[in-house]
Parts: structure tokens; sequence; C-alpha cells
């Protein structure tokens, strides 16, 4: 028996990703960088394009909507999943409020993966469409 990887069981927590198999998620995890940012880094800004998604290894940073504190995340959180597949702008503004590092998914390898393996992509999107506000 494999020895469980940390970033596939990061990875398991995400909701985009509930639905993936180990093999899958060991996909996925294969392309996600680990990088590190400073304290008072931008991550993300409200209103600008979406093209990446964070989990949180080690760290905090502040969410913050118009100009307003709504919360605060740390390791094992993540942001930005809908980024990679809804292609809206940022809703919140995401600043380091430590040193930190994250596992970071950006789009082009993201979509890279779901046109590569049709199964992964089938649970990704099926997972979208079940948590998708009904229409009116």
């Amino acid at each position: 028996m494999r020895p469980a990887d940390p970033k596939v069981e990061l990875l398991r927590k995400v909701p985009l990703f509930a639905a993936c198999s180990t093999k899958e998620l060991r996909r996925i995890a294969a392309i996600a960088d680990e990088l590190a940012f400073r304290e008072g880094k931008v991550l993300t800004k409200q209103g600008g394009p979406g093209r990446e998604m964070f989990i949180l290894l080690d760290g905090t940073v502040k969410v913050e909507r118009n100009g307003v504190q709504i919360n605060e995340l740390g390791p094992g959180d993540f942001l930005g999943e809908g980024a990679l597949v809804l292609r809206k702008p940022r809703n919140a503004t995401i600043t380091a409020t430590s040193p930190l590092r994250a596992l970071v998914i950006t789009d082009a390898n993201f979509n890279e993966l779901l046109l590569a393996d049709g199964r992964i992509s089938g649970k990704v999107h099926e997972t979208l469409a079940a948590r998708a506000p009904p229409e009116e």
C-alpha cells in the first residue's frame, strides 16, 4: 500500500475534487506547484481575473470584500477554485498576513489536464453543476 501523499490529502478536501479517485487526485497534485509568498503579498484582487487556485500549506491570509475583512484562512484552507473553470472575476482580495506556502494550480495547467482526462473533467463539471444555484 502506498503511503498517503500530503498533496493528495489536501486536494481531497477541496469540494471541486470531491468525486475524484485517489489516482485522479494524484494527477491533479502533479500539476500543483508549491510556492512561497511574503507577508503582505496580494494573492488575488477583487474584480481581477481568476487564473489560479491556492491551497494553503503554512501561514495565513485575510479575505477582504469591498475593503472590509470578512474572513481569515489558514493551513488546509483553499481559495480560487471557481477561477479554474468559471472564469469569473475575483469576488475578494486575498492578502498574506504571514509568510505563506501554498499549492497553486493554474488555469492553463488545469484546463490541459481536463482536456487530457475526460473522467476528471466530467467529475469536476458534475460537481460544479450540482453546486450551481437553480435557475429562476
